[in-house]
């Protein structure tokens, strides 16, 4: 081989080399499974964070949104994300626990994050157990919000199975179960729905521990240093003009720490 094959041999492995070195960070947004956001308002919505990160990480960003649940679920197990936003608190503590995902931060504004049981105005029940053998309408079966209702019911009865659950996919579809008479009660954690209900005279039965959710969580494939750059740039957002406009896109105020092993000790009250 001669000189020349030898330097072009060399151009080509150095321009795969840096092509690998290139490829772009996958930051993986979800926004909740009972919520309806299009994707393309997603990627907008956080485009000039991931320009940032781009820049903080020497490498592109590309923002991914995941809707459905096993597709965060199966990805999050393969370390598919470089980082991710996980609406779902649950899958982000078993990715932390199970796959070597690292804690970033929280949202602020959703740091108690509540499910709250709606009964009529004119409901004889006084307490959650007296719902003990009787229907609950609920979000999806494997939202955050109905892995907190069962949690709840279950230290209410010493058992999340004591009530019988009639789920429906949006978090706004739960109060026609209670209005229409087809469950006695149902659960929700949207704060709209809530203040909707009660301005109409609902009443609410009960309302379950706080769990932070959407979180940002990072990969074991970014190093400590890379993943503390991005915790520290994510906490600073709110506390400039500029960095206010890029949250103002997201409609979050900004973001904070949280204590891991606090996370882990809800992770356990949720059951997981």
């Amino acid at each position: 081989m001669n000189i020349v094959h030898l330097r072009l041999g060399a151009a080509l492995v150095l321009a795969t080399t840096c092509a690998v070195a290139q490829a772009d960070l996958v930051f993986a947004i979800n926004e909740g499974v009972t919520y309806r956001v299009p994707n393309d308002e997603i990627r907008a919505k956080y485009a000039a964070i991931a320009a940032d990160l781009g820049k903080l990480l020497n490498q592109p960003v590309q923002i991914e949104p995941v809707a459905d649940y096993p597709s965060l679920r199966n990805g999050l197990a393969k370390q598919t994300y470089d980082l991710a936003m996980v609406h779902p608190a649950h899958l982000s503590i078993l990715a932390i626990k199970n796959s070597g995902y690292k804690l970033l931060v929280v949202t602020k504004g959703f740091q108690e994050y509540k499910a709250r049981f709606l009964v009529a105005a004119d409901s004889p029940l006084k307490s959650l157990a007296e719902l003990k053998g009787r229907k609950l309408g609920a979000p999806a079966e494997d939202s955050i919000t109905s892995w907190m209702v069962r949690a709840t019911v279950r230290d209410q009865m010493g058992d999340a199975q004591q009530v019988s659950y009639v789920y429906t996919r949006y978090q706004d579809a739960v109060p026609f179960f209670v209005e229409n008479g087809l469950t006695p009660a149902g659960a929700t954690a949207s704060n709209a729905v809530v203040k909707s209900w009660e301005s109409k005279g609902g009443k609410v039965l009960a309302t379950s521990k706080p769990v932070p959710i959407k979180h940002i969580i990072a990969s074991p494939k970014l190093s400590a240093e890379q993943a503390e750059a991005v915790r520290d740039y994510l906490l600073s957002l709110d506390s400039t003009e500029d960095g206010r406009k890029k949250l103002e896109a997201t409609k979050y105020a900004g973001f904070a720490r949280y204590d891991n092993a606090a996370l882990m000790a809800l992770g356990t009250w949720l059951g997981l």
